[in-house]
């Protein structure tokens, strides 16, 4: 059975006719075109679809899009403003941050919602925050020191 599920994304109110099963991340990437937000592991424990749902980062593969009537949706895409990469983005490029970029979108949709909490975030701090997102290709470090920078960047 569909239902209709209306919501802001990225700025943008959207409507779609959805089935009652549809995932958010799969209202995101199959009905909006929205591919930045990623399915890495079907099972919640990856973090490669991390969004801001009502300013609090969420795994978009664990909520239905139902669930996200009415709330406001930001994905990687709705993060540049006027060609200039958020802060927390340019603190992944300047500090290298990532390798592949398959986990690069929730790494960073996950900061914001710590850098929005902790301004000024510790090693520790940042490393629990990152316990459900998993990137295959670094050892972390150069995320860490990404996302204390862009936390910073985005106080000022």
């Amino acid at each position: 059975m569909a239902l209709t599920v209306s919501l802001m994304v990225n700025g943008k109110a959207v409507s779609r006719d959805v089935e009652e099963r549809t995932l958010l991340v799969e209202l995101l990437r199959e009905h909006l075109g929205l591919t930045g937000t990623h399915v890495g592991c079907d099972t919640s424990q990856c973090g490669a679809c991390v969004v801001q749902l009502d300013d609090r980062s969420v795994k978009s593969c664990t909520l239905l899009a139902a669930q996200a009537e009415g709330a406001e949706v930001t994905t990687i895409e709705g993060l540049a403003k006027d060609g200039e990469l958020h802060p927390m983005q340019a603190a992944f490029r300047e500090h290298h941050g990532l390798q592949c970029g398959f986990c690069t979108p929730g790494m960073v949709m996950s900061a914001l919602d710590l850098a929005n909490r902790n301004g000024n975030p510790s090693e520790r701090e940042v490393r629990e925050w990152l316990e459900g997102n998993f990137c295959r290709c670094t050892g972390y470090h150069n995320i860490v020191k990404a996302i204390q920078a862009g936390a910073q960047a985005m106080g000022r």
